[in-house]
């Protein structure tokens, strides 16, 4: 897989858009961060919750691995594109874009009701 296919794919999902973030390409829905590609396109990252990043490291170890850190033990996911298909990289993709939704809904104020009671 080369830097090019992951683009495609971290673009393909809704509202998402292409930005910059410490030098490097990011990828944003909803104005948050879900995935980056290294400026040499050989590395991914993706944003996922920890326990999916733990199923896909399990699964896929020559393909996935923590960063380093804070960041990797938060859940950001190394990917190493040459060892990686479209398949398994769409569905972290999606899991990351999946989880930057979910957290802007969450914080999405829930409606007030318009009825109040009336003063009397």
């Amino acid at each position: 897989m080369t830097g090019d296919d992951f683009r495609r794919i971290a673009l393909g999902m809704t509202g998402a858009v292409e930005g910059a973030h410490m030098g490097h390409p990011d990828f944003r829905a909803n104005g948050r961060i879900f995935a980056t590609l290294r400026s040499d396109d050989t590395i991914g990252m993706v944003g996922l919750k920890v326990e999916h990043q733990a199923e896909l490291i399990r699964g896929y170890p020559r393909i996935f691995s923590p960063e380093a850190g804070a960041w990797g033990r938060a859940g950001a996911t190394r990917i190493e594109l040459a060892a990686a298909d479209e398949d398994t990289v769409g569905e972290a993709v999606t899991l990351a874009w999946k989880r930057v939704m979910e957290m802007k809904a969450a914080k999405t104020p829930k409606a007030r009701s318009a009825k109040r009671p009336s003063k009397t």
